[in-house]
């Protein structure tokens, strides 16, 4: 596993570029109404596709249901959801989801997430992941919004940490860039990776010479750019 990246390499890519939360649907949804079942909702609606949609589809559903509970959710007609969320793409699926997501925090849970807040980070982890349709990365994004230590790693985090030689996994590269920062840092970090892999750290055409890495970067030397 590569090495030589260090709390501040990640420092000097967070600086690089400008986060703005009101373009990432799942802070955006906690920080305005600090709920974890509406944020479990928006980042379950984010799964395959972009915030921008995920977003749309979240607000629609929001006008569908007038509020997003757990009861509202579940008595609501699925052709109605389906239709709802149409903008985050795969409706069908995910509507489904979202209605069993609902009905088994309301028989487990009485229709109320926010107790995972005062539990531990492992706690609160395994609750999510008992639920339907969430994974690890799912619980991970819930739990760094709310606080805890929990560094999720989407596709554009994956591809960076392989370029520069982080890791070549999920937990690799979450474990690794866990054990570089406080805690507190996790979040904001977390965005700007993501931030810094739509710009800059691209699939296609990676605008390498206006990375702060580059010299560090397995990818750049092994493209002959040098």
């Amino acid at each position: 596993m590569g090495g030589d990246i260090y709390r501040e390499d990640l420092e000097r890519i967070a600086l690089s570029v400008h986060v703005d939360l009101e373009r990432f649907v799942t802070p955006n949804i906690f920080r305005t109404t600090r709920d974890v079942f509406k944020t479990l909702v928006a980042t379950v609606l984010s799964q395959n596709t972009s915030d921008r949609n995920a977003l749309a589809a979240y607000r629609r559903l929001e006008e569908l249901l007038g509020d997003i509970t757990p009861q509202g959710l579940a008595a609501a007609p699925l052709e109605d959801v389906e239709e709802a969320i149409r903008p985050a793409g795969m409706h069908k699926v995910r509507a489904r989801k979202l209605k069993e997501l609902a009905a088994a925090v309301l028989d487990r849970f009485g229709g109320n997430l926010n107790r995972i807040g005062d539990m531990s980070t492992e706690s609160a982890r395994q609750v999510l992941l008992s639920l339907p349709g969430v994974g690890p990365k799912t619980a991970d994004v819930v739990l760094v919004n709310l606080g805890k230590s929990a560094f999720p790693v989407d596709t554009h985090i994956l591809r960076i940490g392989r370029r520069l030689g982080i890791g070549n996994t999920y937990s690799q590269i979450s474990g690794r860039i866990m054990s570089m920062l406080p805690p507190s840092e996790y979040l904001r970090v977390h965005l700007a990776l993501i931030q810094f892999g739509r710009e800059v750290c691209r699939a296609r055409r990676p605008l390498c010479d206006a990375c702060p890495l580059r010299d560090k970067c397995k990818y750049y030397a092994s493209s002959g750019r040098r």
